[in-house]
């Protein structure tokens, strides 16, 4: 699609119905109906970036801080392949504390699990997520939130657009399976920008993208800000998977806290992954980017049965495999 054709189907609700159809069918020919678990460890809460939508930013003095060190860390790791996890996500803020040699230790022995290993931890240099991928990443989330130029600014003081996207670049260069992603419903965005997101995730070539509504913090200069509407949100993330269509794209925990079902119905409008949280409840409530997230008073096991369950339900199976993009030919 061209963004004119993606424009007027965001501007437009009365073509929902086929584009969530459109989007599962899409799925189903291209990735299957198995869905892939990732089991999310968020390891520190501690982040020195300012960006306005985030509970964690660095300014917020009323959240409690913390860090997971490696040995605790191994251990969530060691759990959660108990569990049956393949993939692990390690998540944190931007925490200088896990330097370079502190993580490529902690990678190695992650790794030694026979996992896939994917790693959200901010923007780094070229060498750095080189040594990140010698010692054997898999996988890398970075989240661009708008291609917004202006937008992008507004919302992250002190960062570089242009340093987001090179970072984005640099990760497919040096072979990782590259996650991004964006908010939909910050202030000031428009559906143009919207589209524009979507044609920046194809241009990049981009092996995972994660949708999220905006949901407004309390201790963020956007507390007052109307929250992203679930529905466009869903629009956004089917468009994407009509684009590309074998990627691998989540139904996030935002979508289930603006509505109740919100990863069931992600997942049958061309969602295939779920990243259940293996992180204990102790941790679980500081780690808020966003308010009233779910399942923060459900420990891991209760979590994944959950979700099996709602999986199960609506015809869909459990993958058993590593769930690394499987490239068609029309893509």
């Amino acid at each position: 699609m061209n963004s004119n054709e993606m424009i007027e189907i965001l501007s437009d609700n009365t073509n929902n119905d086929w584009l969530f159809s459109e989007a599962d069918k899409i799925r189903h020919e291209n990735v299957g109906d198995e869905v892939h678990l990732r089991g999310l460890i968020e390891f520190s809460n501690i982040c020195k970036r300012q960006c306005k939508y985030c509970g964690l930013r660095s300014a917020n003095k009323e959240v409690e801080r913390y860090r997971i060190l490696k040995d605790e860390l191994l251990t969530y790791a060691q759990k959660a392949v108990k569990m049956g996890y393949r993939t692990l996500v390690l998540q944190s803020g931007e925490d200088d504390f896990y330097d370079t040699d502190k993580m490529v230790e902690i990678i190695r022995e992650i790794k030694k699990l026979d996992v896939a290993l994917t790693l959200s931890i901010g923007e780094k240099t070229y060498d750095e997520y080189k040594a990140f991928k010698n010692a054997g990443v898999d996988r890398y989330l970075l989240r661009i939130e708008t291609t917004d130029k202006k937008l992008y600014g507004n919302m992250h003081p002190n960062a570089s657009y242009e340093n987001r996207k090179q970072c984005l670049y640099d990760l497919k260069r040096l072979g990782y399976e590259t996650g991004t992603g964006c908010l939909v419903g910050l202030p000031n965005q428009t559906i143009e920008s919207l589209a524009d997101d979507i044609l920046f995730f194809k241009e990049l070539d981009a092996d995972m993208v994660g949708i999220g509504p905006f949901i407004p913090h309390e201790q963020t200069p956007l507390a007052d800000a109307k929250k992203g509407d679930f529905w466009l949100a869903l629009k956004v993330m089917a468009l994407i998977r009509i684009n590309l269509p074998d990627i691998n794209i989540p139904a996030t925990t935002a979508m289930e806290t603006l509505n109740p079902n919100g990863r069931i119905i992600a997942l049958k409008s061309g969602a295939n992954v779920v990243m259940p949280n293996v992180t204990s409840k102790e941790y679980r409530a500081k780690y808020e980017i966003y308010p009233n997230k779910i399942c923060i008073n459900e420990n891991p096991e209760q979590c994944r049965g959950c979700i099996e369950g709602k999986i199960k339900a609506i015809g869909r199976t459990i993958s058993g495999e590593k769930g690394f993009r499987q490239r068609k030919n029309n893509s």
